[in-house]
């Protein structure tokens, strides 16, 4: 596998990409009306559930499916794993397009968005205890720190154009490469931190929230979890990417990743088996109701893909990776959906279930979100490797 990335070429609107530009317009259609009418007529929020799958699932598990760039620069910068770099460009892409969409979802959720500029300029009004507030601050900085990491992909096809942004291009390029590791370096504090402050901020729900996820260890699950699902959607891009362009296969880089992979699964798993344990939870993982049966599932959908690529560590082929990331996929977006609404109770009365318009509208941020990956790599310098070469049959 080449690290010389070059643009894809081609049409992003074809037959796929009109689909996905199409539930793109309605969604922005909805959320204009939602912001017409209000929270309370367009969603199926309440006092008792405040939040639902625009911050379950565009915020929470969205973000930490947006962990591909995290996960990896982890990988290469701090465990120092060179090997895997060709991999990095296409991830901070995905995490870059994961986190502006999850930023757009907050800004539909919030009741009053118009004030949401106050959050970073409001110093002396800030809630120094306030868990909530770190998680605002660094995803809004993350996101400003993900699209730096990504410039450069940018940079480098807009300098060779003689025109006035290829002026611009070639003037901040030296500086831009001074400091990209300064950059690089705050770009795997921020997630670090508001990761595990999203375990602080359900934590905080105290006995509302069911005993087999509440605990202490919150933070530190969400980060292991997240770091898990981060490197499972890299082997899934890199699959459905070399697969839908054309592009070198990079499926031995892939099967090294499993070994990474699979530790981290494992320690996540241990965690929060040994968390139950020590704090005697371990009767309700028996009794048979909802939460155990939930709790049961995000286990298994853990501990499968872990001792499978642990199986056939550095061997296993593209297939199996394929479909042990997307198990890893679903065991931690499981967990975050359990965590914030299934094995949340607020009370008797409540009850949140989510409206036909909040569910196009997730449909349509995610949609966006895949639209403009397809636009941006066709355009800029994201994938490496050439095209794969023409078989002699295809030749004729």
């Amino acid at each position: 596998m080449s690290e010389i990335a070059v643009p894809v070429g081609g049409k992003a609107l074809n037959g796929p990409g009109k689909v996905l530009f199409g539930l793109t317009l309605l969604g922005i259609v909805l959320m204009i009306w939602r912001f017409a009418v209000g929270l309370g007529p367009s969603t199926g929020l309440s006092d008792g559930y405040p939040w639902g799958i625009w911050i379950a699932f565009d915020v929470v598990t969205g973000t930490a499916l947006a962990c591909g760039g995290y996960a990896m620069a982890l990988l290469v910068y701090v465990m120092n794993r060179g090997k895997y770099h060709p991999l990095v460009r296409p991830a901070i892409l995905t995490s870059a397009l994961g986190y502006s969409i999850a930023a757009l979802a907050i800004v539909v959720d919030v009741g009053r968005p118009w004030f949401i500029w106050r959050i970073p300029l409001s110093v002396d009004k800030w809630n120094h205890a306030s868990a909530l507030l770190e998680v605002a601050l660094c995803v809004m900085a993350y996101v400003v720190v993900l699209w730096i990491e990504m410039s450069p992909a940018f940079i480098e096809k807009w300098k060779t154009q003689d025109t006035s942004l290829g002026n611009a291009a070639r003037n901040v390029s030296g500086a831009l490469d001074k400091a990209l590791l300064w950059i690089i370096a705050l770009g795997i504090l921020l997630p670090t931190m508001h990761q595990s402050s999203l375990g602080t901020v359900i934590m905080l729900a105290g006995p509302r929230l069911h005993p087999l996820w509440h605990t202490a260890w919150l933070p530190l699950l969400f980060l292991l979890s997240c770091i898990a699902m981060g490197y499972a959607v890299v082997v899934m891009e890199s699959t459905l990417a070399s697969r839908g362009f054309g592009r070198a296969k990079e499926d031995k880089m892939l099967a090294s990743l499993g070994g990474v992979i699979a530790y981290v699964l494992l320690a996540y798993v241990v965690l929060r088996i040994v968390d139950i344990v020590i704090h005697g939870k371990l009767g309700l993982v028996f009794q048979f109701d909802l939460y155990s049966w939930m709790f049961l599932l995000e286990m298994v959908l853990f501990l499968a893909p872990a001792f499978y690529l642990l199986a056939g560590r550095g061997k296993t082929r593209i297939g199996g990776m394929f479909r042990a990331a997307l198990a890893i996929i679903l065991a931690g977006s499981l967990y975050r959906f359990d965590a914030y609404l299934v094995a949340f109770n607020p009370g008797k009365g409540w009850s949140y279930f989510p409206s036909i318009p909040e569910m196009f509208i997730t449909i349509g941020l995610v949609a966006a979100e895949i639209l403009l990956y397809i636009v941006l790599v066709r355009r800029f310098p994201i994938l490496g490797g050439a095209p794969k070469p023409l078989t002699a049959t295809r030749r004729k």
